[in-house]
């Protein structure tokens, strides 16, 4: 998700172009408005952006002021810029500041549309270079880790995978520094790293870079943009590792049955009850011990380590997303005995509930 901050002295002007933006796509929002540069600058003290869009004429500080000063504060936000004005001049000085585009007002709907979607790319393409200087840089002193990823895709460890994730973003976070928003393309890279050095394994998988929807709000404010860029990376890695793991069992086992996929829809919507294998097994229409095998085969796990992995994935959403207590959330994923629940957690994630909370948080 892309964050813009709309510039402009004019109210009807800035809420006409904040519209037009969130026309352009679910994954590019308005965080925020200001009325003039000063303002802007303001505002990005408490709060996160990527793109500013800004008129060029304000009072107290300009447009052109304010994107110089976004260059030296904010390197790794771009500019799109508005204005009334057709003159050269100002377009010249706009393009020196690399600005990515210069619209006249009123703004046209596909023209903004053209600026934004160049803005976006150049955002993601600039962040993948970063990230990918950083990881030819780093990797060769941290094989380790990528080959504990290696040799989980290739046997199928599922059971410790979670706590490898937590590892490896650990290992991340220490690599980009205070350049939070490397985390996803960082996190891209390193999965791209895994299918290609598993390619003797015939892996059919692309990954995708996917959307973080859900995981933070328009506006985030400047204390909560580690946490947010974590939970990203985060979220990356367990779906690449789930990707990376079905493709594995593909190539080994053939196509996964729809009877598999079907069990799971059930299971995720029975979390709390904790169904039996019987019950299962009835609900797909083969007997318990078929059952039991091809789900070993196609998931590289049991019925019951993989409902508990659920459970422990549910639980973790929970504690990161809500204010719940430990003993709540342990109800809601069907444990009556919290210790218990903690001890699953601890082995599932390598952290307590509220050590993993305060980690990510931290």
């Amino acid at each position: 998700m892309q964050r813009v901050l709309v510039v402009d002295d004019s109210h009807l002007i800035r809420s006409s172009i904040a519209k037009s933006v969130e026309r352009f796509s679910d994954t590019v929002v308005v965080s925020g408005t200001a009325g003039n540069g000063q303002e802007a600058l303001e505002w990005l003290e408490r709060h996160y952006a990527d793109l500013c869009i800004t008129d060029v004429r304000m009072p107290v500080m300009d447009g052109l002021a304010l994107i110089s000063e976004l260059g030296r504060r904010y390197p790794w936000m771009l500019s799109i810029v508005v204005s009334s004005y057709d003159e050269f001049d100002y377009a010249k000085m706009s393009i020196e500041l690399e600005a990515i585009d210069y619209i006249l007002k009123p703004v046209d709907q596909t023209k903004l549309n053209k600026a934004l979607e160049k803005s976006v790319a150049k955002l993601q393409a600039g962040r993948l270079q970063q990230a990918g200087e950083l990881f030819i840089r780093k990797l060769p002193h941290h094989r380790m880790v990528m080959n504990k990823w290696l040799e989980h895709i290739q046997t199928l460890r599922t059971e410790t995978m979670p706590l490898l994730i937590v590892d490896t973003l650990e290992l991340l976070k220490d690599w980009v520094g205070e350049k939070y928003y490397l985390l996803n393309a960082l996190s891209m890279c390193w999965l791209q790293t895994v299918v290609e050095e598993l390619h003797d394994s015939k892996l059919a998988i692309e990954l995708e870079e996917g959307t973080d929807l859900g995981l933070g709000d328009k506006r985030i404010e400047t204390a909560n943009i580690r946490f947010y860029f974590r939970l990203c990376a985060v979220r990356r890695l367990e779906e690449g590792a789930h990707r990376l793991v079905e493709s594995m069992i593909a190539a080994k086992e053939g196509q996964s049955p729809k009877v598999i996929e079907d069990i799971k829809k059930h299971i995720a919507g029975r979390l709390a009850e904790k169904p039996s294998l019987q019950e299962l097994a009835d609900q797909a229409g083969i007997s318990r011990s078929h059952l039991a095998n091809i789900f070993k085969q196609q998931t590289g796990t049991t019925v019951n380590q993989y409902i508990i992995a659920e459970r422990m994935r549910a639980a973790r959403d929970m504690l990161l997303h809500t204010a719940m207590k430990s003993y709540e959330i342990a109800d809601r994923v069907g444990y009556e005995d919290v210790i218990y629940f903690s001890q699953l957690f601890k082995k599932h994630y390598g952290l307590a509930p509220m050590e993993y909370k305060k980690r990510m948080e931290s």
